[in-house]
């Protein structure tokens, strides 16, 4: 195997023996490279399910991205627990592909505390989903509506020309029931949250568009992490609120949150990711020959 029709099948890893996992790739028009937020899900998933996780949930994971896999073959996860107490664990996932290492992951694990102090942020005043267009998603089932006015295959700005270029609200939701492990939903969260933060990186940047990347530039996720804070029904509508408060030097840093349809602040998110000019011709190696996409 190595290509899924779903998102949810995508997740859910074959345990191969104690923490040692192995996953397929959710089905895209894209290129033959594994998206890094499915690699980041999956990282959640593994740690979830490893040995000794039992009774506590995904806090933390943070993931750091080596080279490229191809979604053409299955991948492995090794799971390996750096501590392992009564409300508290962390881990590192190990993921590779034919025996190429792809990407590691830190997870932190806990079970929950009651409440000592509490506050969130409050969820972006935009438009609710009912009130917007639905917009085409590569990824089959899941659904993407753009508060503000904003394109999601380009650069230009919201409808609104005081609101901030830099900042990109994306209302979406995915089928499937999830409720039988909230691992599950916590790594199509994590999928989602990882999608749109170089898009909103270049939005202030008429003279580039998302949708020549890959042809005309180069970008890449380097590194992403996402934080769980409450439980999230991803069935259902969730906010996901991006900033972009840095980019340049060949890089691009962005941040956000996602927001339960209740108002809810259920995780936080941030990633580095590259964007660059090729050095040379896409898809070409300095010789002349074909090469493979690389970070």
């Amino acid at each position: 195997m190595g290509i899924v029709a779903d998102l949810a099948s995508a997740l859910d890893l074959e345990r191969l023996e104690p923490n040692r996992f192995r996953g397929d790739s959710v089905d895209s028009p894209e290129r033959d490279v594994v998206f890094g937020g499915q690699l980041i899900g999956q990282c959640a998933v593994a740690a979830a399910r490893g040995e000794p996780a039992a009774g506590k949930r995904i806090k933390t994971v943070h993931a750091l991205f080596a080279r490229t896999a191809s979604k053409t073959s299955p991948i492995d996860f090794e799971v390996e627990f750096l501590h392992a107490g009564r409300t508290m664990a962390s881990a590192t996932v190990t993921v590779t592909q034919g025996g190429r290492l792809c990407a590691r992951a830190m997870a932190l694990l806990t079970a929950d505390d009651d409440d000592l102090i509490r506050h969130a942020a409050p969820m972006p005043a935009v438009e609710p989903p009912e009130a917007l267009e639905s917009v085409t998603d590569p990824y089959v089932g899941r659904e993407l509506r753009v508060a503000g006015g904003a394109d999601l295959n380009g650069s230009t700005a919201a409808a609104d020309p005081s609101a901030d270029p830099t900042e990109l609200s994306v209302w979406t939701r995915m089928p499937g029931d999830t409720s039988a492990e909230p691992a599950i939903a916590q790594g199509m969260l994590a999928h989602a949250s990882a999608g749109f933060l170089i898009g909103a990186a270049m939005r202030p940047h008429p003279e580039l568009t998302i949708a020549d990347a890959h042809d005309k530039f180069s970008t890449g996720i380097l590194g992403h992490s996402v934080t769980f804070h409450e439980e999230a029904d991803v069935s259902d509508w969730i906010l996901l609120a991006h900033e972009s408060p840095y980019a340049g030097r060949g890089r691009s840093y962005g941040r956000g949150h996602a927001f339960a349809r209740d108002g809810r602040l259920v995780a936080s998110f941030a990633q580095d990711a590259i964007i660059r000019s090729f050095a040379t011709a896409p898809g070409m190696a300095a010789d002349g020959r074909g090469k493979a996409s690389v970070l």
